[in-house]
C-alpha cells in the first residue's frame, strides 16, 4: 500500500466507525459490520430493485452449522501454519548452526594456513642463511684446488723424470 494523510486516515477510520466496529492491534485493523447478514443480502439484490422483505431474498440464509464448520477448519488451518512456522524455524535455526560451523572451519583453516606460511617463511631464512655459510665455507676450495692440480702436475714431471 500506499500511505495515506494522517486527516484522511482519520475520516476513513470515523466512516467505518458508524458502520460497525473497528479494532486495532498494532498494524493489524479488524473491521466488523454492523448487521453483516442485512448487508450481505443488499450486496446480492440486482441495483435498482430494493431487497425483499422477511426472506423472500435471493441470497439463502447464513446456515450456523456451516459458519462452525468454517470456524473449525480456520483453527486446523491456524494449527498447521502454527506447524510450519515451527519447522521454518527449527530449520533456520539447523542452517545457522550449519552456517557456523563452516565459517569457524574456514576461520580454523586460515589460521591454520597463516601458521604455515610464518613457519615456511621462517624455513627458508634459515635455509638461505645455511646456504651462505655454505658458500663462504666453499670459498677457499677453487683455490685448493688450483693447489691440487698444481700438485698433480708437478707430480706427473717428477714421475716424467723418473722413468
Amino acid at each position: 500500500g500506499r500511505q495515506l494523510p494522517e486527516g484522511r486516515r482519520a475520516t476513513l477510520a470515523s466512516a467505518l466507525e458508524l458502520e460497525g466496529t473497528v479494532l486495532r492491534e498494532g498494524r493489524l485493523t479488524q473491521f466488523v459490520a454492523n448487521n453483516l447478514e442485512r448487508r450481505i443480502r443488499l450486496s446480492g439484490a440486482p441495483r435498482g430493485e430494493p431487497p425483499a422483505a422477511g426472506g423472500g431474498s435471493s441470497i439463502p440464509a447464513i446456515d450456523p452449522a456451516a459458519l462452525q464448520d468454517v470456524v473449525a477448519l480456520a483453527g486446523q488451518v491456524a494449527a498447521q501454519v502454527d506447524e510450519l512456522l515451527r519447522n521454518v524455524h527449527c530449520g533456520l535455526q539447523a542452517l545457522t548452526a550449519l552456517s557456523v560451523g563452516c565459517i569457524q572451519t574456514y576461520r580454523d583453516g586460515v589460521e591454520s594456513l597463516g601458521e604455515a606460511a610464518d613457519l615456511s617463511i621462517r624455513a627458508m631464512y634459515a635455509l638461505v642463511a645455511r646456504c651462505e655459510e655454505l658458500d663462504r665455507a666453499m670459498q677457499p676450495v677453487p683455490a685448493l684446488a688450483k693447489r691440487i692440480r698444481d700438485m698433480k702436475g708437478t707430480l706427473e714431471r717428477l714421475e716424467g723424470l723418473c722413468k
